[in-house]
């Protein structure tokens, strides 16, 4: 075991699903020219006024009632200063003292199989910046002012964490629950959803945290979990050489699987935070907050438990058909079509299913093979008219576009053989050609079972019933 314990807190950016800006009417959309969605607020130009939306408050609650958080019935923006060319106020519009959702949790599941409890410390509303673009001119920068005012719900965790697995856990579990309540999008590649981790070390059994540095603006689970195990063997080597760790921002080079030093760690002092004289405080009533419980989807861990125990599945299937509401969707959509039959619907939607949508780089929701197609074609494993290797066939044909499983069963001619008159006449085929293999199996040579059972099949082109084809050729066999 190392002597050293890693503590790891999470801060993690969700870009809030509104048509409209946090506190402006200009659009969100992603992908517009340069410059083109910011509106003289955005700019903070003289004599405009902020004007807060409705529809970033309601997503914030609909998180807040998510995590049984304590939800603040009075809230309160502050200016966050500081001075950066992609902020053109020269302030952020944010929460500090008084955020609109305080402290809650959510559950991951740890490596070793146990549930472990997240604490959540805060979840606070706040305007993104614009951004700064640094590869298009040469010596010079570019500004980037389309995301400047796109509303942010930061999602602050406990330092609960104990890994770089862990913190992949939980920004994993963010990640699904915001989807899931279809407050963000999740989309990493566009900026919708960003960590930034603040990672420590400390002796095992103490109990005073280390120092921590941050790694900013992580956008893939895979380099989140990079950049936190590149940062604790840094910090375990500044340490055990006799150093000393510096409270700092790092910047995480995926290039070089790295993490380097951007700027001095600030403190809220260093922000000069002061409440907004621009904006009333934020009213949250019992009322409201009853509205929007009601209003509440079936969430993660209370579909994962109903999988467990109401379908009959393991825990490891639940997880993972439960971690993404489009998986989550798919297979719930298929079970209303063969509602008896979850476990093995499961097994082919995380089994081929995924396969094949990985082979072709798809996501489930633009899989060709629909749930009504794949419940058609477990039905047909279910009773008996497809063998397993016969139904990856059908699948692969249905993946291609050439029809339903019943439509390609038929065309093919792959109804499998279960007349047991049929079955018997190839089994005596198979035992009269091979007198010697007959013999070692009556010597005690179990083992030959497998190659009459590969001769059968062959002989039956794959339709013959594989359980008949076992159970008649032991009798066959021991009966000579």
């Amino acid at each position: 075991m190392s002597a050293w314990e890693t503590v790891i807190g999470l801060e993690i950016h969700a870009q809030l699903a509104t048509k409209s800006k946090i506190f402006s009417g200009a659009s969100t959309a992603f992908g517009a020219e340069p410059n083109t969605q910011a509106c003289a607020v955005d700019l903070g130009l003289p004599g405009v006024l902020p004007v807060l939306n409705r529809a970033a408050v309601e997503m914030a609650l609909r998180f807040g009632v998510a995590i049984d958080a304590e939800v603040a019935p009075r809230s309160v923006f502050a200016r966050k200063n500081y001075f950066y060319p992609d902020l053109p106020k020269g302030y952020q519009i944010s929460q500090y003292e008084l955020p609109i959702v305080g402290r809650g949790h959510v559950f991951i599941t740890t490596a070793d199989g146990n549930r472990k409890e997240i604490g959540i410390t805060r979840a606070h509303l706040e305007e993104d910046a614009g951004k700064s673009i640094h590869d298009q001119f040469p010596e010079q920068t570019a500004i980037d002012l389309n995301r400047a005012g796109t509303p942010l719900l930061e999602i602050v965790s406990e330092p609960d964490m104990r890994s770089a697995d862990e913190a992949v856990a939980y920004a994993r579990q963010i990640h699904s629950l915001v989807r899931y309540l279809e407050i963000c999008d999740g989309n990493m590649q566009e900026g919708s959803f960003r960590c930034d981790a603040n990672v420590s070390i400390r002796r095992r059994g103490e109990t005073r945290l280390g120092t921590r540095t941050e790694l900013k603006n992580i956008n893939s689970f895979r380099f989140l979990e990079r950049a936190i195990n590149f940062e604790i063997e840094r910090q375990i080597d500044v340490l055990e050489a006799g150093g000393e760790i510096v409270q700092e921002t790092r910047l995480y080079d995926a290039d070089r699987d790295e993490t380097r030093s951007m700027r001095s760690k600030e403190e809220a002092n260093d922000y000069r935070y002061f409440p907004d004289p621009d904006l009333l405080p934020v009213a949250v009533t019992a009322d409201d907050l009853a509205r929007v419980r009601a209003a509440l989807p079936e969430l993660p861990e209370a579909k994962r438990q109903r999988y467990i125990d109401q379908l009959g599945l393991s825990e490891y299937n639940a997880d993972v058909l439960t971690a993404n509401r489009d998986t989550a969707v798919y297979f719930e959509a298929a079970l209303d079509a063969v509602p008896g039959e979850a476990t093995q619907l499961a097994n082919w939607v995380l089994g081929d299913l995924a396969g094949a949508l990985n082979r072709d780089g798809l996501e489930i929701v633009a899989a060709p093979v629909a749930p009504a197609a794949l419940a058609q074609l477990v039905a047909r494993i279910a009773d008996g008219t497809l063998s397993g290797k016969l139904a990856k066939e059908v699948f692969e044909a249905c993946w291609q576009g050439e029809g339903v499983p019943d439509d390609i069963i038929a065309a093919r001619g792959l109804q499998q053989i279960t007349d047991s008159g049929a079955i018997e006449a190839l089994i005596d085929d198979v035992i009269a050609v091979n007198p010697a293999q007959v013999e070692q199996f009556r010597a005690g040579k179990d083992k030959v079972l497998g190659f009459f059972v590969g001769q059968v099949m062959k002989q039956s082109q794959g339709k013959a019933n594989p359980a008949q084809v076992n159970e008649i050729l032991r009798r066959k066999l021991k009966s000579g």
